[in-house]
């Protein structure tokens, strides 16, 4: 299977978030112009992160992946503020591949269960924001409030059983590593990839093309970045050629 190479947009009431600078874009804080964009570079999917804060923000980002949808050749997968299977379905409905399930799985596990039942366990990702705690059983915890707070959940445990509840995919995202690009940990995405056998997405790290490699390495199907594509740091291309140069397959 070829390694999946990821954009990440943050989207807040149906606008792009944080600064994005391509050349030649009419309006840089629109996703469904990026999203297109992207998917001319070369990213297999793209993912979009609802932060809106309001249900009137969510509509507004519900009404986006409509038009993302007509217009994107790439799957979109849509996270953020998704509370149940009602959720799930309006998204589906507006035209996303996939549904990015976080919090509220936290919360409610058997949330994973409904949304399984009804439309399958190849919509759902479960996003995992893990961090280093020591006193865990695998040395890996889960957060949430963006790192800040400790669910009480062992990372590579809460994945096993989000997988057996029916999670399709699991999104790793390492707290430690967000933001420094010093690359994956690689730790972290070898314990959880040793004990689930869906496809692992890497997140949170990524500074350089080796670093990439590396995540591959460890075994993972998927990378998945933000701010390296968004600042021009890397290419999608140049991350592709890396990893084909280290012998994976990519699209």
């Amino acid at each position: 299977m070829a390694v999946r190479v990821i954009p990440c947009l943050d989207v807040k009431d149906g606008r792009v978030v944080k600064g994005v600078n391509f050349v030649g874009l009419h309006d840089a804080g629109d996703p469904v112009e990026l999203a297109e964009e992207y998917g001319r570079l070369g990213a297999d999917e793209v993912t979009f992160l609802d932060v809106s804060a309001s249900a009137q923000g969510r509509a507004t980002t519900r009404e986006m992946v409509t038009r993302c949808a007509e217009t994107v050749l790439v799957p979109l997968t849509v996270g953020g503020g998704v509370r149940g299977v009602d959720d799930v379905d309006v998204l589906l409905r507006s035209g996303a591949d996939k549904v990015g399930v976080n919090t509220a799985a936290i919360a409610h596990p058997g949330m994973i269960d409904e949304v399984a039942d009804r439309f399958g366990n190849q919509v759902i990702v479960l996003s995992v924001d893990a961090r280093r705690e020591p006193d865990r059983p695998s040395g890996f915890g889960v957060t949430t409030h963006g790192g800040t707070r400790s669910a009480g959940l062992d990372a590579v445990e809460w994945a096993c059983q989000a997988v057996e509840r029916g999670a399709g995919e699991i999104l790793l995202n390492s707290m430690d590593a967000d933001g420094t690009a010093d690359g994956f940990d690689i730790e972290m995405i070898e314990a959880v990839r040793a004990a689930v056998d869906v496809p692992l997405i890497a997140s949170g790290g990524a500074g350089k093309v080796a670093d990439f490699v590396e995540a591959a390495r460890a075994g993972v199907d998927a990378v998945l970045a933000a701010s390296v594509f968004h600042y021009h740091t890397l290419t999608i291309a140049q991350i592709k050629d890396g990893l084909r140069h280290a012998g994976f397959e990519v699209r």
